[in-house]
């Protein structure tokens, strides 16, 4: 085609799917080798395999979008939509953990000692580690929407400062709930409360690395000037993202960690 009468994307033929399903099998098939060999070798390699995957699949997207004009208003509106309902695909995801908990801290059966907590369980202390948490991801969407609104003016520096913390923050809250994982009195397999706690700690904390992921790709992606005041999609579905993150943690601190506790 030498010429294009529709303001539609038709995708160049790619090599990354096919690498990056082969690379999630590897992974897969790694994880179950290191569960029963303790060899994490495999995994290592998927890990690998997918993170190149990652890094040039969204190389070749940021050359689609900001250097070819291939992301025009109809492809914008289509991603927009695809985020909203990858957002609320993973807000039901989330509901199925607090399904779980209120169902099992509601009505404790007697397997437990009718006891919620579970006896013998201790539960963190919600107003330390948990509440500081609690404040620096607050603060992350402060400066996030800070970088967002920067952007939006064409104030470069302050966008910058505020991508700039968010990423710190995020890692910061990361590396707390490393640290209270490490000291917690109770481990997953302590009865139904600990399944509950690091099944939605846990996985809440993955979304908190892969937001912090991708803002520190739109960080790199803004320094190298590939966004404008109107035509800055990639870092508008980070912070949508990032506050749905935000949103999920006020949930957890409320029903697990305070009122759960």
């Amino acid at each position: 085609m030498t010429t294009k009468n529709h303001p539609f994307h038709l995708v160049d033929v790619s090599p990354w799917p096919i690498i990056g399903a082969l690379a999630a099998m590897i992974s897969m098939t790694g994880i179950i080798k290191w569960f029963h060999l303790l060899d994490p070798n495999l995994l290592l390699m998927g890990f690998l395999i997918l993170s190149l995957v990652m890094i040039q699949w969204w190389r070749d997207i940021t050359r689609e979008g900001t250097f070819q004009g291939l992301h025009t208003y109809t492809v914008t509106m289509g991603l927009r939509w695809g985020m909203i309902l990858f957002i609320t695909s993973e807000i039901l995801f989330f509901i199925s953990f607090f399904w779980g908990f209120f169902h099992s801290s509601l009505s404790p059966s007697i397997e437990i000692g009718m006891n919620w907590p579970p006896k013998g369980i201790i539960p963190f202390n919600p107003i330390q580690i948990p509440l500081l948490n609690t404040l620096i991801l607050l603060t992350s969407g402060l400066t996030v929407t800070w970088a967002h609104h920067s952007l939006i003016e064409n104030n470069f520096n302050q966008a910058t400062q505020g991508l700039i913390l968010t990423v710190i923050l995020g890692i910061y809250f990361t590396l707390l709930q490393a640290y209270e994982y490490l000291e917690a009195p109770f481990t997953i397999s302590d009865a139904v409360y600990g399944s509950s706690f690091f099944m939605a700690t846990g996985f809440h904390g993955i979304h908190v690395i892969i937001g912090t992921t991708f803002l520190l790709t739109c960080l790199i992606r803004h320094i190298n000037n590939h966004f404008s005041s109107i035509h800055h999609f990639g870092f508008e579905a980070a912070a949508w993202y990032w506050h749905f993150v935000d949103v999920v943690w006020l949930f957890l601190y409320i029903s697990i960690y305070w009122w759960g506790s």
